[in-house]
């Protein structure tokens, strides 16, 4: 990303780019920030495509296309699926691309050993927009806030992101909100957090693990139900809930062998608020009954993909065993 950013700022642009990675808010700023520095506002020099309709035959013929009274042309292409199964055409065609041409690709994912992108990376410039760390989510939001002319304790950025989880795009229209409602205010408080942001997915199974830990069902199917008027799927309620017992076993096993709070983040690769909470669970359990609880977990989830178990009867049938 600092390459691409280093790019736009010296105005020596490549012939091709290409970004990917799980993180959709880093490769939609990306994208945003070449169309800007290659066409701006220029709609005759810019084409789009998506998908299917990303046909290799149709961006070589854009890219030898002369640009219309401007430098470059930029041709954009979306989830083609061309770095999961290589275009040999695209491969072969790139060292010749004329420099009045400039071709961005963006994807969700790809594979390494794909011959486009060894010739992308070659050529031009590889960027991966991974998901970012906590801390690196930390400085962002703290950034953000001074940027608004706003001010808040870390125990406060914590609450914020335990609230909104790790998905950039929604941190972002979350402290937009926040910083909405401070209004006129320089300091933001936990209670304002707490007042208006939107209690996310992980909060809501948090609270279903502290239900079972205290044996209380109705609770802890409630919160279940509401899950489910809310769409979520119960597959990936599932793994959640799996993936929580999971982090609860971890931190524990740590504890015991005398593991600082710090070195189980770094180990875990969680935030430092997260193991604290699992810690606070983790003394509610039977490390005996952690290890059943993940099992049972795997063991629904498999019934299911087997067609033996419908998903929404395996979850609940797993917080009632859990609290049974």
């Amino acid at each position: 990303m600092k390459t691409i950013n280093a790019d736009i700022k010296s105005g020596n642009l490549r012939r091709v780019y290409l970004i990917y990675g799980e993180e959709a808010y880093l490769r939609q700023s990306l994208k945003r920030r070449l169309r800007e520095a290659v066409v701006g506002e220029d709609t005759m020099n810019y084409t789009y495509m998506e998908g299917k309709d990303a046909d290799a035959g149709a961006i070589i013929e854009m890219a030898q296309t002369m640009p219309f009274f401007a430098p470059r042309r930029l041709i954009l292409v979306e989830n083609s699926g061309f770095f999961k199964q290589s275009s040999e055409e695209l491969a072969a065609y790139l060292p010749e691309m004329p420099e009045t041409a400039c071709l961005v690709f963006v994807e969700e994912a790809v594979d390494r050993r794909n011959k486009l992108y060894k010739r992308v990376a070659a050529l031009g410039y590889a960027a991966e927009c991974k998901r970012q760390t906590p801390a690196e989510l930390k400085r962002w939001t703290a950034r953000g806030l001074a940027q608004a002319g706003k001010k808040a304790t870390e125990a406060t950025v914590d609450e914020f992101l335990t609230r909104t989880g790790d998905d950039m795009e929604n941190i972002r229209q979350e402290l937009e909100k926040l910083i909405g409602y401070v209004g006129e205010r320089q300091i933001v408080t936990t209670q304002d957090v707490e007042t208006i942001t939107t209690v996310q997915l992980g909060d809501r199974i948090f609270e279903m693990i502290d239900a079972i830990a205290n044996r209380n069902q109705k609770k802890a199917l409630d919160l279940y139900y509401d899950l489910l008027m809310l769409r979520e799927p119960p597959m990936k309620i599932m793994v959640l809930i799996a993936r929580q017992f999971r982090g609860i076993l971890q931190v524990k096993e740590l504890r015991e062998r005398g593991v600082a709070r710090d070195e189980m983040a770094q180990r875990c690769k969680l935030r430092p608020f997260q193991v604290t909470r699992y810690l606070g669970q983790a003394s509610r359990f039977r490390r005996e009954e952690l290890e059943e609880y993940v099992e049972l977990c795997v063991e629904a989830d498999e019934a299911v993909k087997q067609g033996n178990l419908r998903d929404t009867l395996a979850a609940e049938m797993l917080i009632v065993k859990f609290t049974g």
